[in-house]
């Protein structure tokens, strides 16, 4: 089935879908929030099944989110995991639990945009770490998330207060949670690691 569809691209069509399946390889998120992201979500959607089976070769789940303009890429058997620091997962999670605030205030076509002296407060109000977050930490932590189209900053600045942040609707692929306290249990969870950094292995 897949080579039949395969054959019917033309050759065009064949290069863009290398190139597509190899970059969804490599960052595993796509959303057409994301202007140079748009071109690749339609072009998936159009061609779902064909996506679909030649992941699923390499057992590869390809999930696509039409409600928020998302495309996943799952690893079946639960590898080519990412290992996070410490505080980058913290950040993570509260990236996620500051998106589904705004989202709630905001309709599915807006975007959802943040300070990053919301993530030092959020931060520090939960009291996980007696250390503040500083500058190259958060710096490191956005152009990481960055990279797997989960975050864009405005300004060129990461880590300063005032810069703006686009948050994706990938991050609800990224957290999967029914529960938004389970997040917060997540984070609580953490405070029993003490200061150190050290990597750990989440998704």
């Amino acid at each position: 089935m897949f080579i039949n569809l395969y054959n019917e691209l033309n050759s065009t069509e064949k290069d863009e879908f290398s190139r597509i399946a190899n970059k969804l390889l490599s960052i595993c998120f796509l959303t057409k929030k994301k202007d140079e992201n748009k071109k690749d979500y339609y072009f998936i959607q159009q061609h779902q099944t064909l996506f679909s089976e030649y992941f699923e070769f390499i057992n590869w789940e390809l999930e696509i989110d039409e409600g928020f303009g998302v495309i996943h890429l799952n690893n079946k058997q639960d590898t080519n995991r990412l290992n996070f620091k410490l505080n980058e997962s913290i950040i993570l999670l509260i990236l996620r639990l500051l998106f589904q605030e705004k989202i709630q205030e905001l309709s599915l076509s807006n975007q959802v945009v943040i300070r990053i002296e919301e993530v030092h407060n959020r931060y520090d109000a939960l009291e996980i770490r007696e250390k503040k977050l500083d500058k190259t930490t958060i710096r490191n932590a956005i152009r990481l998330f960055k990279r797997f189209n989960l975050v864009e900053p405005l300004d060129s600045d990461y880590a300063l207060g005032d810069t703006r942040l686009i948050i994706y609707p990938s991050i609800l692929l990224a957290v999967k949670v029914d529960d938004i306290a389970k997040v917060y249990d997540k984070l609580n969870s953490y405070k029993r690691r003490g200061d150190t950094d050290e990597e750990i292995d989440e998704d």
